[in-house]
């Protein structure tokens, strides 16, 4: 980013003239500034001044010089400008869009300090600071403003986030506080987010940073958690001032900050995630700047100076020019602006993710933009500057773009469609297709939305999915609308405007039209070639070889309009009114003018202009396609409800009856519209009710009906409409008085209309059962009669009535009924008559079971017989079984082709019946060729032979081979399969004749015929399968033939198949074939190829040799196979010929060799000529041949001396001779090994003194591994560990022997009595012979251990030897003895008798033994309970103690309860020991009372009763101690009182009557409202009020109540109105509540009684007043001056009629005393009871023996 001055817009004064502010508006196209004279200028986008206008005080009268303008800002819409002033007040100015414009003032905001800052963020917000330290909210819609938060500290400055949804106030005392409308999801926190070291006067909030600069010269950058995270410092720069103001550009990324003559600039680089700093911006004599803007598409930067300058600078990181057409202005990483350089035209282009952009290009005939970033892709029309953002993955640039659609971008890319809407920041939808041809995908976006239509998101999409199939997508909901399937590719598709119609072409040039609303597809057009909708309309223009096709209404395909062309129809365009076909004929082009009044109907009804519509038709004749028009218009214009033009459509169809009725229907519309004056007389109840009946809808008429009261229209209608059922219905539903006469009218109406059926169901719903029968019969219906008397037993009895109606049923031969009744009255022969002629069988056959048993085997033949007449072969098998019929049922089941079921009933009869009948079925299943069934049938029927053979010719030789075993002798079947076989063979089947010789397991007969064919590989199958142990031995011989009959290469192929190639190398050898012997070991013998190299190379011998194997680069493999083989001499001969570095290799080969065969002095020779003397030394060593190890050692190999003489030691080792094999490592030097052979030998102490003599700097090393070794050996370790301590011990080392003693722990041995020997040892050794230093030591080492050991007694004992007597001390603790301790400590050190007597209490408190801890220290005692948590017994405990000890833990469990929220049981436990009068616990008291008083639905008189009881005796020992004169004893008399009050409503709540005294009591309650809630007090005085018909102080309260409750949302008490207490007790400055009282369905519906009694003009807004022209609760007299005593009952001012107490201090007004007495002592309540003593507690009782109550 570079800054490049550009112009100077104002230039600057001779001394200070300050500009205020500065803003540019948000459409770039204006720029406010506000000089020190309070004059706004405003400039135009190029820097030239065009108008102003003043600004104006609060108050003319203070004068224009009273105030100073703060701040500026622009409104969103660019249209107003907002000014915050010093004078307390926001003014908004409304400027219009045209310069000159008249500038009024639309918003004025009053605030209660002045104005600081202000920004304008949001539509209708203004956000503003105040010098209190507020940040509140004006709403410029309702014109009222709101505290948004507030802080005790002055606000410098505000800023928010680029999306306007954040805000962040800077704070003179250094504090940022941010706050979001709407967080976005970004998860940040809200509040105070970091304090400043100064006071942030710069401050900007940049894409991820906040940048905070001020008077210290630090720029400090902080994370969004306002973690620091850079810091520049420009405190040592003396040329640096304190920096003013910021500013960041719209990206978000470059921040610049104003101070003295400069400009400094930081740029955010995304990459490094870190500022940078640009190079300053310094002008000499710029003096300070005040005031920074930054354009909002970032191109121009305004600054405002101390002197009255405004400087305009340019802002960019780079310029190119695009095509020669455009220029691109990279303004900032993720904004670029680009510029049409003949238009001028701007479009500003940004990442809303701030990504940097990093390239644009212009696509689409100049008009679209597109740009890419590394995560999201920039789109843009250029002509409707609507621009999009959508995220994207980048994909190496491989996106194609097409741009045939003006609103939508198709993007292609990796197989996959992508939709993008311009403006919208969203893929608009993305699917899967390969079909990349623009004219295969049609998109449709909200296109041809009118005003008079519901708005509709209707956007779709039509896309191939494969070259045959058609995909619809709704891109709303991104749901498949429809697929369509199509028999051939397509080549063109293209849905209508409205989104409704797709019409698509296929390669065969058929046209297609899809309604995709009904699902119907319709050919159109064959040869079709070219296709188009006619813009603006659904009219579709086609064509057809030499015929021009023109669809007016696509509604009605078939209705096609059509013209001859002569050529081919190049476009269809429509301008002006007019719609012209483009022809091109030859060299010339014609226009065929469309009919536009069809089109222009089409176009009227899609715009719903239904007049237009209709005057265009009523031109037109009456054609099939002008009645089609009609019927559409009629269809609309109904369901638009344009009645008048649905009559004149049904006029014109000749539709007679429904013209008629919508005349009548506009009349009744007319007369109501002008009885009531109304627009609309469609309205109307009446004429929506028939309008609803018109369209058959009458659940919606009588819908209509109802809900106007006009219940007898609604039955008129339904009888007019003989709906009889549904007017009996409704009438029964509303219990219509004339239900009986309307039944009545509906059975007449029935009977006139020859309804019988009808009315006799009437009768039959009413119960009349004889008339229902009755009026059955006459219709015709016996049936029906007859089903109704078999549902009554009562009809039943009456045989006449019974016959009757069988003679009816029997009349119109309805026998199955008629026998159905006879059957029910007893005549059951009668019945089974009836059910036979009737076909009836089941019901016959059923009664036969019952009645006639013998009958039953007829009446099933008679069954089965009936259905095989009917062709139901299948249904009659069954009968025809139960009738006894076999035959019969074999054969129907074989006619019925049931032949598995023919099969079942023959199974069970006899064989001799059954073998015609198996062979009939066999020859069906030989048919269908399942010739095993058909073989098993022929078998069953006797024809074994026939069978087989039919098995056999069907060549189903396993089926037949199963079959003859069943029915054969084996040697017969395989006497026929091997003559089959051989016949086969002849054919030359010999895959048949195989199968064959294998079924008669004779598969050698097999081999042979394929041996004797020399079809070795079938032959070796065969063999493999059924010989597979003489499978090798088969190869072998055909191996060997193979050979000798000279087939080499087909024996070698046998030979290696079972793995012999080396008989296959010998086949080749012995006929000198090496290269084909080499060839097959190097192919199958692995390493085997060099041995046949190597004996091919011995066959030639010499220099041929070596050539051959240097050839195969065999040479060095061969001599080291000659060396392996032990051919010496032909190794040596190629080493000598071609190998020469080979030599000492061979030789020492050649010396092992000689060494194994034990000719050593030959070995010896040729190890010295291989040069490894060393390895003839290890041979003599290893054959223990000492000499000639060391002589040829001291010849050869002087470094070999020591290794002769150490193994002559390991051998004397070996041999138990120490002292020779010490000697010899001696001679060596190796002492290190004298060691190790001791140490492994296990002689540790020889070992040991060898390292002590030789090597001392391992003997320490030595001497801890043999402590390990001892301790790994356990007991066996010990005895050892003690034996060398004792050796010490002797040798007078008592260091080395106590160290011993001490090494021996538990873990070497688990006897306890050796480990206190051995340490007892130590010890006793160390008392004696060490120093008193020395031997401590060793004590305090030694002691621990006698500890672990549980010898408590044992380590104090050693500890008291050595004078550690807190050691011992502790030791006997330890083991629990106390007294012991307590003892050595008293002879010893009494010091520390109270250390000990500590240590005893802890221990007691560490095993929780209260008890006896109680009988030590009760205290200690006490404060254990207490850390348990057993306050029970803790209280208990204490209660035995003194008083203060017994409040001191009273108050500490009250404390933990109250922590715990739990006031009540804190009331319960000071009711209980009482209220002391502690200073400390007055806390205490107060919070009981306030979570008392504060707890909602709180009517418990017990409780307050308690806390009354608890507050009056802390008074009382206040009182006592005398400390009356101290403001709390007031404050807790004020709560003693206010629970009284409670307590008293409580009690008078419990009774009927008591209304007045409740509601004086929370009258009264609201003088203390700095102690209850107010909300809760107010809604509770309200409520009580309103209850006793107090409506007047019920509305006041409820109205103050709701005030509270907003004033609690707000947080302050500000804007509560208090007019309505002025001159009243009830204060104004309360506390808030944390919480409301109320839920929120509860405050509702106050608020809606106090809505209905605002309406309510017998209820007034105030408060009643008594005699003293005063409010009636207010104890003081506001014009008197005179305070009255407050009622001791209800705490209303007593005046007169009182009644006075002994103490003078309280009285009471004499009527509610005695209704509170008199209440009492009628209804003997308690609480009452209670309430009158307390009374007479507080009061001493009244003066008057009359006024008393016992």
């Amino acid at each position: 980013m570079q800054l490049k001055h550009m112009k100077t817009l104002l230039d600057p004064q001779i001394g200070a003239s300050k500009i205020c502010c500065l803003v540019w508006s948000p459409n770039n196209s204006k720029l406010a500034v506000c000089t020190s004279d309070r004059v706004i200028l405003l400039y135009d986008e190029n820097g030239e001044r065009r108008d102003k206008f003043s600004s104006k005080p609060i108050d003319s009268k203070y004068g224009k010089k009273s105030y100073s303008v703060k701040a500026i800002a622009f409104s969103p819409c660019s249209t107003k400008i907002a000014l915050g002033q010093t004078d307390n007040i926001i003014y908004v100015y409304k400027i219009g869009e045209e310069w000159g414009d008249k500038k009024v003032i639309c918003n004025k905001f009053v605030q209660t300090s002045a104005i600081t800052c202000l920004i304008w963020p949001m539509e209708n917000a203004i956000v503003v600071g105040l010098a209190e330290g507020k940040v509140r909210l004006a709403n410029t819609r309702n014109n009222k403003s709101s505290t948004i938060y507030g802080t005790e500290s002055y606000v410098v400055s505000l800023t928010n986030n680029q999306s306007g949804k954040g805000i962040i106030s800077g704070h003179a005392d250094g504090t940022l506080v941010r706050y979001f409308f709407d967080d976005e999801g970004s998860g940040e926190s809200q509040g105070k987010i970091l304090t400043h070291s100064c006071p942030p006067y710069a401050l900007a909030w940049a894409t991820s940073s906040i940048v905070v600069a001020g008077c210290d010269r630090r720029v400090v950058v902080y994370n969004k958690e306002g973690r620091p995270i850079q810091n520049f410092d420009y405190s040592r720069d003396e040329t640096e001032k304190e920096f003013m103001v910021a500013a960041v550009n719209p990206g978000g990324q470059s921040v610049v900050i104003g101070s003295y003559d400069r400009l400094r600039l930081f740029n955010y680089s995304p990459r490094r995630g870190s500022w940078d700093e640009a190079k300053k911006k310094e002008i000499k004599n710029l003096y300070t700047i005040t005031a920074l803007s930054w354009k909002r598409d970032g191109s121009r930067l305004c600054a405002g100076t101390l002197c009255g300058a405004v400087e305009l600078f340019d802002c960019c990181l780079r310029r190119s020019i695009y095509k020669n057409k455009f220029e691109m202005t990279y303004v900032g990483l993720s904004q670029v602006i680009v510029k049409n350089l003949s238009t001028g035209t701007r479009v500003v282009l940004k990442s809303h993710y701030g990504y940097e952009i990093d390239e644009v290009k212009i696509l689409g005939g100049d008009r679209y933009l597109v740009g890419h970033t590394s995560d999201t892709l920039l789109l843009g029309d250029l002509l409707s500057n609507r621009l999009s953002e959508v995220t994207w993955q980048g994909s190496g640039g491989n996106e194609k773009f097409f741009f045939d659609n003006e609103n939508v971008c198709m993007i292609f890319n990796a197989g996959e469609l992508s939709l993008v809407e311009y403006g919208s920041n969203e893929v608009l939808g993305s699917v899967r297709t390969e079909m990349m041809n623009p004219h295969l995908i049609s998109v449709r976006l909200n296109e041809r939305q009118h005003s008079h239509k519901v708005f509709e998101n209707n956007k779709k999409m039509a896309y191939l999915i494969d070259a045959q199939t058609i995909s619809i997508l709704d891109l709303s909901t991104s749901c498949s609308v429809a697929t369509i399937q199509h028999n051939s590719k397509l080549d063109w598709l293209e849905l209508n405007e409205t989104a409704g119609k797709l019409v698509f072409r296929d390669k065969r040039l058929r046209l297609h039209l899809y309604d995709i609303e009904r699902e119907a597809k319709t050919t159109l057009l064959n040869y079709c070639s070219f296709v188009q909708w006619v813009p603006q309309s659904d009219v579709l223009v086609a064509q057809n070889r030499e015929s021009l096709c023109v669809w007016y209404n696509v509604d009605a395909p078939e209705r096609v309009t059509m013209f001859p062309v002569k050529g081919e129809v190049l476009e269809v365009e429509r301008t002006e009114g007019k719609t012209e076909v483009l022809v091109q004929e030859g060299v010339n082009t014609i226009g065929y003018t469309l009919d536009e009044g069809l089109i222009e109907f089409g176009t009227a009804i899609d715009d719903g202009d239904f007049n237009r519509a209709t005057s265009f038709l009523e031109t037109l004749e009456m054609s099939p396609e002008t009645e089609a028009m009609w019927k559409t218009l009629s269809k609309l214009s109904l369901a638009g409800r344009q009645l008048i033009i649905a009559e004149r459509c049904f006029a014109a169809l000749g539709d007679v009856s429904k013209a008629r009725f919508l005349k009548e229907l506009n009349k009744m519309a007319e007369k109501y519209a002008s009885e009531t004056q109304s627009e609309d007389g469609v309205e109307y109840y009446k004429v929506q009710a028939r309008l609803a009946i018109l369209e058959k809808q009458f659940k919606k008429a009588e819908q209509i009906y109802l809900e106007n009261g006009e219940l007898n229209e609604c039955i008129q209608f339904y009888q007019e409409m003989h709906m009889w059922d549904e007017a009996i219905a409704l009438a029964e539903t509303k219990n219509h008085p004339e239900l009986a006469s309307l039944r009545n009218s509906y059975y007449q109406w029935l009977i006139d209309t020859n309804q019988d059926e009808s009315a006799g169901l009437l009768k039959e719903q009413q119960g009349d059962w004889h008339g229902a029968i009755a009026l059955y019969m006459k219709a015709g219906l016996p049936a029906r009669a007859a089903k109704l008397s078999l549902s009554r037993s009562d009809l039943m009895a009456n045989r006449n009535l019974m016959e009757q109606i069988a003679s009816g049923l029997l009349k119109y031969d309805l026998n199955e009924q008629a026998g159905e009744l006879f059957e029910k009255t007893g005549n059951f022969q009668h019945a089974l008559d009836c059910y036979r002629r009737d076909k009836a069988f089941r019901r016959a056959v059923d009664l036969a079971r019952s009645s006639f048993p013998s009958e039953v085997v007829r009446l099933e033949f008679e069954w089965a017989e009936y259905l095989a007449s009917q062709k139901q072969l299948d249904a009659a098998i069954n009968h025809y079984i139960e009738a006894g019929a076999t035959e019969k049922a074999v054969e129907s089941a074989i006619a019925a082709r049931q032949f598995k079921k023919a099969i079942l009933i023959l199974e069970a009869q006899d064989p001799a019946m059954s073998r015609k009948y198996y062979h009939q079925i066999g020859e069906h299943y030989s048919q269908t060729n399942d010739q095993e069934m058909a073989a098993r049938l022929y078998m069953k029927a006797g024809s074994r032979n026939e069978a087989v053979k039919l098995l056999l010719a069907s060549e189903q030789w396993m089926e037949a081979h199963t079959l003859a075993q069943t029915c054969m002798e084996p040697e017969e079947i395989t006497s026929m399969y091997v003559n089959t076989a051989q016949e086969q063979e002849a054919k030359g089947k010999y895959r048949e004749a195989e199968r064959l010789y294998l079924t008669v397991e004779e598969p050698d007969l097999a081999i042979t015929m394929h041996k004797n064919l020399r079809r070795y590989d079938d032959m070796l199958r065969l063999v493999r399968d059924y010989h597979p142990d003489l499978i090798n031995d088969t190869h072998l011989h055909l191996a060997k033939e193979l050979e000798n009959e000279g087939l080499l290469q087909q024996a070698e192929k046998h030979f290696i198949e079972p793995g012999e190639w080396k008989n296959a190398v010998n086949m080749y050898r012995q006929r000198d074939m090496w290269e084909d012997a080499y060839r097959v070991a190097k192919a199958h013998g692995g390493v085997a190829h060099k041995q046949v190299a190597y004996l091919w190379a011995r066959s030639l011998g010499g220099d041929s040799a070596v050539k051959l194997l240097t050839k195969f680069g065999l040479l060095e493999t061969a001599i080291d196979y000659a060396a392996d083989n032990c051919a010496f001499d032909f190794a040596f001969e190629l080493v000598r010929a071609g190998m020469q570095d080979k030599a000492p290799d061979l030789h020492l080969k050649h010396a092992m060799f000689l060494e194994d065969e034990g000719k050593f002095p030959e070995a010896e020779e040729e190890f010295i000529k291989a040069g490894k003397p060393k390895e003839a030394v290890l041979m003599y060593v290893h054959n223990q041949d000492w000499e000639g190890a060391q002589r040829v050692a001291e010849q050869h190999e002087p470094d070999s001396v020591n290794d002769v003489l150490i193994g002559q030691a390991r051998i004397a080792f070996e041999q138990k001779e120490f002292q020779q094999a010490e000697a010899y490592l001696l001679r060596a030097q190796r002492p290190d090994l004298t060691v190790k052979y001791y140490r492994d030998a296990g002689l540790w102490n020889e070992a040991l003194r060898t390292a002590r003599e030789y090597l001392p700097s391992k003997f320490d090393a030595l001497q801890r591994e043999y402590e390990r070794e001892m301790a790994r050996k356990g007991p066996s370790g010990v005895e050892g560990m003690v034996k060398q301590a004792q050796e010490w011990e002797s040798q007078g080392d008592y260091n080395q022997a106590i160290s011993c003693y001490c090494k021996v722990t538990s873990d070497m041995t688990n006897d306890n009595r050796i480990l206190e020997k051995c340490w007892g040892k130590a010890t006793d050794l160390a008392l004696k012979f060490l120093t008193l230093q020395k031997s401590t030591a060793v004590i305090e080492l030694i002691a621990p251990k006698f500890i672990r050991l549980q010898r408590h007694a044992k380590a104090a004992e050693l500890y008291v030897q050595v004078d550690m007597i807190q050691e011992a001390a502790d030791a006997f603790m330890e083991g629990g003895e106390f007294q012991k301790a307590k003892g050595v400590c008293r002879d010893y050190a009494p010091e520390l008798e109270n250390y000990v007597d500590a240590k005893y209490k802890e221990h007691l408190k560490h095993h929780g033994d209260t008890k006896t801890m109680a009988s030590v220290d009760v205290i200690a005692a006490l404060d254990m309970y207490v850390e348990k948590g057993q306050w029970e017994k803790c209280i208990e405990t204490a209660e035995k103690q003194s008083h203060a000890v017994l409040h001191k833990y009273v108050a500490l469990y009250a404390a933990q309860l109250l922590k715990e929220d739990k006031a009540l049981p804190v009331l319960e436990l000071y009711a209980q020991h009482g209220a002391p009068a502690n200073p400390q616990n007055y806390n205490i008291y107060k919070r009981i009372s306030n979570d008392i008083m504060s707890s909602p639905n709180m009517n418990n008189y017990k409780v307050w009763a308690m806390l009354r009881d608890m507050l009056h005796g802390l008074t009382q020992n206040l009182e006592q101690t005398n400390q009356t004169n101290q403001p709390s004893y007031n404050e807790f008399m004020t709560l003693m009182f206010i629970s009284h009050y409670y307590a008293v409503r409580c009690a008078c709540g419990e009774q009927s009557g008591m209304g007045e005294i409740i509601y004086k009591i929370s009258t009264s309650l609201l003088r203390y409202t700095s102690h209850v809630p107010a909300d809760k007090a107010f809604y509770e005085a309200g409520l009580y009020c309103k209850a006793n018909d107090q409506l007047n102080m019920a509305f006041v309260f409820w109205n103050r109540y709701l005030d509270l409750s907003e004033a609690i949302e707000e947080g302050s008490l500000d804007l509560i109105d208090n007019s309505d207490f002025q001159e009243t007790d009830i204060p104004f400055e309360v506390p808030l509540p944390d919480k409301q009282h109320l839920n929120e369905a509860e405050r509702e519906e106050v608020r809606e009684w106090v809505l209905a009694v605002s309406m309510d003009n017998k209820v007034e807004q105030e408060l009643p007043l008594d005699e003293r022209d005063t409010f009636e609760g207010n104890l003081l007299a506001h014009n008197t001056g005179l305070r009255a005593v407050p009622c001791i009952v209800t705490g209303y001012p007593v005046l007169r009629n009182k009644v006075d107490f002994k103490l003078d201090a309280h009285a009471a007004n004499r009527d509610d005393w005695q209704k509170l007495g008199m209440i009492a002592k009628m209804t003997s309540s308690w609480s009452l009871q209670d309430v009158l003593r307390f009374i007479n507690q507080l009061s001493g009782g009244p003066t008057s023996a009359g006024a008393a109550f016992r």
